[in-house]
This record gives structure tokens, C-alpha cells and sequence, in this order.
């Protein structure tokens, strides 16, 4: 019987920035491949390679069946990755289509190492977002929310213009932005811009950004913020009530909060410390409200907040499916907004619902009921100090009901 041949392994290899990153080990690996896998630029550089080539393109099932296919023959493949490939890159895709045993990966050095040097930074602790053939923007507001410096890997319509652009819409103007072009290249160019610069600017291609808190927020994230600071004699759900309403929503680390009738964004932007990677939506119809949450998302820099302004019915239409809802100004005696925000939020979600009348809070529960959603009511009733003739008094808060629905 004739013996089976051992299929070697995959090499994939993080062929870094330049070709002379690579270690000794991995030019021996690259030189005996008969199957060179990698992007056009990379694969420019191994034009006299005697290997066969194959381009990593759209779709990278096709480019997949093709390394397998070419495994099964016992060839040597070597996928030809930038930097780590388990970094951004396609490492982790093929661990998962090829499986851990039949992958060996090479890393190598990272454009965010590279660009780290460059600027003589520390980078442990600064956190990377790719908007490489992305569209979902919340990962860099929450980490714009927490962290001095963000690294953001770009393509070619999340340039650094666009960036600044929808940063500056954002209101994150306290950030500057570093734009690393042609790493290692001969064209390499390092730059710093604020963003109303960088917004007007054309960048090479081939870039990294980083973005660096130049001016600390006014207020800082947390939960308690004053009432007086967020919206000085304003609409505003009051701190001992907004403490009980978050506790109530039970907020996840992630998913989607809905915050309906923001008033100030108080408890969107209180949500904003709570949910790390989450995705929050003040809507308010109030252009006056509006800029005012525009303003608190600023000064606190709660950026992962994004702010709506329009109707509520129109303005979900617009959202995504909620994981939790916040209804901070009432309940009318128009139940849609109730209704349209209970079908749309997700199976084991909450809804939480500040009301001060007795007939609203009898709908909202009523209604909630019906649907076999389980529901609790708390009655927050508080007192806050007050000077007095040189003494102190307390004075009362108007009692709140705090209606909570599960959604089975």
C-alpha cells in the first residue's frame, strides 16, 4: 500500500512593512513555496519567483478553495500577508476556513508598530479600529470616547479626509490627526493636521491614522454628572433619577440603546461610560434640545452618542433594532411610539419609561402587559439640600414612576 503523502502546512506570513522586516527562517519559506498567495503589491515584489501566483481578491471564498485546493495536492502554500496577519488581516479568516492545525503563522511587524516609531509613542495601550471595508463607525467613537490616542486603518472612502470630516461633525474638534503615508516607502511622508486641515486634504493610498486628544473634556465621562452642568436651568432627567433609569436598562457592554425624547442626552451620554462598544441614538425633536446635546456630547466627549433630530415615530424608522429603549419625556396619549418601539426592540431586551402621571403610567403598563412582557414599577421619591437662613433644608424632587418592561 502505497503511503499518503503529509500535506504541509499553510504559511501564512506577515511580510511587514518591507521586505527586509523578514527574518531568516521566513526567506527560507518563502523560497521553496511552489504557491505564492498574497495582494498585488505584495506579490510584486516575488515577480522572478518561479511559485505559481494567485491574487488575493473579491470573493475570498474563491481565493480559499484555491489554497485548499492546492494543499490537497501536498504543495506548499505561503498566503503573503501586511504586517501580523492576525492583526486586521486575514489570518484569522483562514484559521477558521482551513483550521488551526493546518496553518503556521509567521507575524511581522504591524503598521501601528511602525508608525509608533515614527512618532516615538508608546503603543500598548492604544486601542486600533478598522474602517478597512467598513461602514460601522462605533468602534472609533467609543474609543475616541475613552483613550488619548486611536489608531484607524482606512481604505479608499474612509480616507483621512473623511475621518476628520466626520469627526468634525461629531464634534470631536479636541482631537488632532497624524496621517502616516507610504510607511518604509520612499515616498513615506508624516504628518500632523487638526482636522479642519486634514478634512481638505488628498492623502497617498496606503496611510494610518492616528488621532490624539489634544484638549481634555470639560467634563469628564462618568456617571452623576451635575444637572446644572449638562443643562442649566433646562429639561433634564434629574440625577438620582437618570442613576435608577440606567440601572434599570441593565446596559450591556455593546448592542444599541435608543434614548427617546433625549432632552439634554443626559442619560445617553451616562450611557455612553456604561456601554464600551456601544451604539446610543439621542433622538429629540427640539432644534434647542438638539443643540444642546450637541453641545454635552463636546464637553464630555460621550462621542459614541449619536444624535437624531426629527419626531420620534419618523426617527426610528431611520434606526437600527434596538437592544434597549429609553423613554425619558413622557408618554403621550399617542401609544404608537410605544408600540412601533416595543415590535422593533430585540427578544430579552428592556424598555424603560420615565412617566409622572398616573393615567400614562397605567397605559404604558397596561400595554406592556398585554404583550406577556414581564413589568415592575419603581416610585422614585427624593429630597436634595438646599441652604436656608444659614442652615439647610430639603426639598423635595417631583416623584417619578419608573416603568421596566422585558421583552421575552
Amino acid at each position: 500500500m502505497q503511503e499518503a503523502h503529509t500535506q504541509p502546512p499553510v504559511e501564512i506570513i506577515g511580510a511587514g512593512l518591507t521586505e527586509g522586516h523578514m527574518c531568516r527562517h521566513v526567506y527560507d519559506v518563502v523560497r521553496k513555496a511552489n504557491v505564492l498567495v498574497g495582494g498585488r503589491r505584495m506579490l510584486a515584489r516575488y515577480l522572478g519567483h518561479p511559485a505559481q501566483k494567485i491574487e488575493i481578491v473579491s470573493p475570498l471564498s474563491a481565493v480559499i478553495e484555491a489554497i485548499e485546493r492546492n494543499q490537497s495536492l501536498s504543495l506548499h502554500v505561503v498566503v503573503l500577508a501586511d504586517g501580523d496577519p492576525l492583526f486586521f488581516g486575514i489570518g484569522r479568516r483562514l484559521v477558521e476556513a482551513l483550521g488551526a492545525d493546518k496553518v503556521r503563522i509567521h507575524p511581522g511587524i504591524t503598521a501601528l508598530q511602525a508608525a509608533a516609531a515614527r512618532l516615538k509613542i508608546a503603543w500598548e495601550d492604544i486601542p486600533a479600529v478598522s474602517l478597512h471595508g467598513r461602514s460601522d463607525w462605533s468602534p472609533l467613537f467609543a474609543a475616541l470616547s475613552r483613550r488619548p490616542r486611536v489608531a484607524v486603518y482606512t481604505d479608499a472612502t474612509n480616507t483621512p479626509s473623511a475621518i476628520a470630516r466626520r469627526l468634525l461633525e461629531r464634534g470631536a474638534e479636541a482631537f488632532g490627526m497624524h496621517v502616516l503615508e507610504n510607511l518604509h516607502e520612499s515616498e513615506e511622508r508624516v504628518g500632523r493636521y487638526t482636522l479642519t486641515e486634514a478634512a481638505g486634504l488628498d492623502f497617498a493610498p496606503l496611510n494610518l491614522v492616528i488621532l490624539e486628544c489634544e484638549r481634555a473634556p470639560e467634563l469628564p465621562l462618568r456617571l452623576g454628572l451635575p444637572d446644572e452642568a449638562l443643562s442649566p436651568g433646562g429639561l433634564i432627567t434629574k440625577a438620582p433619577v437618570r442613576a435608577a433609569s440606567l440601572a434599570a436598562l441593565a446596559l450591556p457592554p455593546d448592542g444599541t440603546l435608543w434614548d427617546l425624547g433625549a432632552g439634554s442626552g443626559a442619560v445617553s451620554i451616562e450611557a455612553a461610560a456604561l456601554m464600551e462598544r456601544g451604539r446610543i441614538f439621542g433622538v429629540e425633536r427640539d432644534p434647542g434640545r438638539m443643540e444642546r446635546i450637541r453641545e454635552n456630547i463636546r464637553r464630555t466627549h460621550a462621542f459614541s452618542v449619536e444624535p437624531v433630530q426629527g419626531d420620534i415615530t419618523e426617527a426610528m424608522a431611520s434606526l437600527p433594532d434596538p437592544d434597549r429603549v429609553f423613554f425619558g419625556g413622557g408618554l403621550s396619549r399617542d401609544t404608537r411610539p410605544l408600540e412601533l418601539a416595543c415590535a422593533r426592540l430585540a427578544s430579552g431586551g428592556i424598555l424603560v419609561a420615565n412617566l409622572v402621571l398616573l393615567d400614562g403610567l397605567s397605559r404604558a403598563k397596561a400595554y406592556l402587559d398585554s404583550l406577556g412582557w414581564e413589568t415592575d414599577v419603581t416610585q422614585l421619591s427624593c429630597c436634595r439640600s438646599k441652604p436656608l437662613a444659614g442652615d439647610t433644608r430639603l426639598e423635595g424632587l417631583n416623584p417619578v414612576f419608573i416603568l421596566r418592561g422585558v421583552k421575552p
